[in-house]
């Protein structure tokens, strides 16, 4: 191959399987195998599923490890800028030259054959991983678990399932304990697993497939427990009690996510300086990030502006708490979503709140659901709704008619990539 780029390689393999995603694990194995098996010779895995806080949790757990002194190589999708950011090599963005050499070496591993874009690039990431040195690898599901292209490593250190609740119907079931059933496909005989809250329904299954493969569990309400009492973050497992500040990423249930780190951490015999430093140090774009620069944030400068990829119920819950708590002042959404979301189950929780809701499409996607029907399913549940041809548009007239309003950009992680592309 001729090609220099990242995007050259990422644009070809787009183009190996008719499909983006098909859940399965023969072609991962297969060129794994051609690869010389990579996934055998990682350091120990950190292996995390889930349907909301899967992103964050890892980030708490890194921030933990990194903070005293342990490298990490971390996996983690949707990008939201560049590719380069799923893959970070004992603490850092893979460089553009190591991602171009490392794509160019699965493209030609695979010989042609079909596999899906995920499956390939989830193969690049494991051979960066098992060529350079770190202490940890944090792993996270692209989607479900028992036939997710990560789920390759026979015996990880740990497995990490955070709450499950419905969302991607069409690939993992149609019921929370079928959703739940693909998320416990990560359990490993042996293999301790940190278990985040659950609804009853869901925390059934896992821990009946635990008890069929023998695997371990470290469940919240049960083996542990995390609260906040005067503003500070308080963990008790068997080995005791951790008084801790709030964690830095926003919103209640991040104390739900960090509870599930700080299990982790536990659970690999780390101390409170680890924990410490999940709390304080870990960052997480797009999860009620502030933009306070850049092009965007300057359409509307005096504008409180937030931005948010969560885009389902259990999301818009966690989101409509935050608001809930925040300082009263008129607050409007600019929504684009997918139409393959449960859109009107993501506009309830967050219609109490909201003083008027701007539609637009996700630029440049191809499931985008059209402004007019966010429009309708905000209005459908209460909200004042319009449509805008962009975001840069929605916030021009937010400038001009609230001028002090609190704005949040969100319903899409693929918005808000293409946000944060834009305000780079």
């Amino acid at each position: 191959m001729n090609a220099n780029t990242s995007d050259v390689i990422l644009g070809r393999m787009m183009s190996l399987h008719p499909k983006i995603i098909d859940l399965v694990l023969d072609r991962v194995e297969r060129l794994l195998a051609a690869l010389d098996h990579p996934e055998r010779k990682l350091p120990p895995v950190i292996h995390i599923a889930g349907t909301n806080g899967k992103g964050s949790t890892q980030a708490m757990m890194r921030a933990g490890f990194e903070g005293v002194g342990k490298s990490v190589h971390a996996y983690t999708s949707p990008h939201l800028a560049r590719f380069h950011e799923r893959i970070r090599v004992a603490g850092d963005l893979i460089s553009e030259s190591y991602l171009t050499e490392i794509l160019d070496e699965c493209y030609v591993a695979n010989g042609g054959e079909s596999i899906t874009y995920f499956e390939i690039t989830t193969c690049a990431a494991l051979l960066a991983f098992a060529r350079n040195e770190a202490d940890y690898t944090l792993l996270e599901v692209g989607l479900g678990g028992r036939v997710d292209a990560t789920n390759v490593v026979d015996a990880p250190a740990l497995t990490v399932i955070t709450p499950v609740s419905i969302d991607h119907q069409q690939f993992l079931g149609d019921t929370l304990a079928e959703i739940a059933g693909e998320k416990a496909g990560i359990l490993k005989r042996g293999v301790p697993c940190v278990v985040g809250p659950q609804d009853d329904v869901a925390l059934e299954v896992i821990e009946a497939k635990a008890a069929r493969i023998g695997a371990p569990l470290l469940v919240y309400g049960q083996h542990w427990h995390v609260g906040v009492e005067r503003d500070r973050l308080v963990f008790q497992d068997e080995t005791g009690l951790l008084d801790l500040p709030m964690p830095a990423l926003l919103g209640a249930h991040q104390v739900q996510n960090a509870g599930a780190a700080i299990a982790g951490l536990r659970a690999l015999g780390f101390g409170e300086d680890a924990c410490i430093a999940a709390m304080q140090n870990a960052t997480w774009p797009a999860r009620m990030q502030r933009l306070k620069s850049g092009p965007i944030s300057q359409i509307a400068p005096e504008a409180e502006l937030w931005l948010d990829g969560g885009h389902n119920a259990a999301a818009a819950q966690a989101i409509a708490d935050l608001l809930g708590g925040l300082p009263k002042r008129d607050t409007y959404l600019i929504c684009g979503m997918l139409n393959t979301k449960d859109v009107s189950a993501y506009m309830q929780p967050l219609a109490p709140h909201v003083t008027q809701l701007f539609a637009v499409d996700i630029p440049g996607e191809a499931n985008t659901l059209s402004s007019e029907d966010t429009a309708k399913a905000a209005s459908d549940a209460g909200m004042q709704a319009s449509n805008a041809k962009s975001v840069n548009e929605a916030l021009e007239t937010i400038a001009k008619t609230a001028p002090h309003a609190r704005v949040l950009i969100c319903g899409s992680l693929y918005l808000a990539g293409d946000v944060l592309r834009s305000n780079g």
